[in-house]
């Protein structure tokens, strides 16, 4: 897992949204919910704590990974962050492990909500078994974040039902829009979250439903696919990435959507759990 100093590069480890759906139909893309690592040079930045986080933990302890970890979240419904309790590095003693968040009311910012996830009777244990030196950070969405040298993160609000962020980071000249759980809709694009996408190598999106199916799920505070590449087009974005999966959209189903994809806009990806994207 070793990186050079100027490398960037991405790997999805959960690409689901809504929930885990585990099974021989849902095998090649994954059923894991949301997590996404971003490695710039040495540094480990993670983007959501689904289900997938947790195979990304054992990565990280068995190759003696100690580096500083920060980990955004878009939001902390449950599908993003379900699988925090079972990060391995937050029981590794003295390990760093910083957990930000944009979009909670500053009366309960993100360290009551993780102590709320992890109480009786939702949980066995509480965050006191942590081991690590865990940090819990609030902020803005709308500011701009550096939480290692050379790597800038700016941030918007997105919408979607409580709210959400999406983030942007910008390293050595490179930048990777994370933008899921947002509600991009058939009217004028946000100009925060275009500003996001603007010229990136990588636009990570969400695309839960496809155009016929988001008819029914106006306000759910998803798009589709479609929509996701006239973002992508509108940014003048490099490479677009489809993401947060519906649970009901078995293999079969995201073949048909990765090939339309790609023939709408060439080169478009679709995530699954182990891709790695070098930029």
């Amino acid at each position: 897992m070793s990186a050079s100093v100027t490398s960037m590069s991405v790997r999805f480890w959960g690409v689901r949204g809504s929930l885990p759906c585990p099974g021989a139909s849902t095998a090649r893309y994954g059923g894991n919910t949301p997590c996404v690592e971003i490695r710039c040079g040495d540094s480990i930045l993670i983007f959501d704590a689904g289900t997938g986080i947790r195979a990304l933990g054992n990565a990280l302890v068995k190759a003696q990974s100690t580096a500083e970890l920060n980990i955004f979240l878009s939001h902390c419904h449950i599908d993003h962050v379900i699988g925090l309790p079972f990060f391995a590095p937050l029981f590794v003693k003295d390990q760093v492990v910083r957990v930000w968040a944009g979009n909670l009311n500053p009366a309960s910012g993100i360290a009551d909500a993780v102590r709320k996830l992890m109480s009786v009777p939702l949980f066995p244990v509480q965050v006191e078994a942590f081991q690590g030196r865990v940090e819990f950070h609030d902020f803005c969405a709308g500011e701009t974040l550096n939480p290692r040298p050379g790597v800038a993160l700016r941030t918007a609000p997105l919408k979607h039902p409580g709210g959400a962020t999406g983030y942007r980071v910008d390293f050595d000249g490179r930048a990777v829009a994370y933008l899921t759980d947002a509600e991009i809709g058939d009217g004028t694009i946000d100009p925060a979250l275009l500003a996001l996408a603007k010229d990136a190598a990588l636009v990570i999106v969400d695309s839960t439903y496809t155009d016929k199916e988001l008819s029914s799920h106006v306000g759910w505070g998803h798009s589709s696919w479609q929509q996701g590449i006239r973002l992508a087009n509108a940014a003048n974005a490099r490479q677009l990435c489809l993401f947060h999966h519906d649970p009901e959209h078995d293999d079969a189903f995201m073949d048909a959507i990765a090939a339309a994809a790609d023939a709408a806009r060439p080169g478009t990806i679709v995530a699954k759990e182990g891709l790695h994207v070098e930029l």
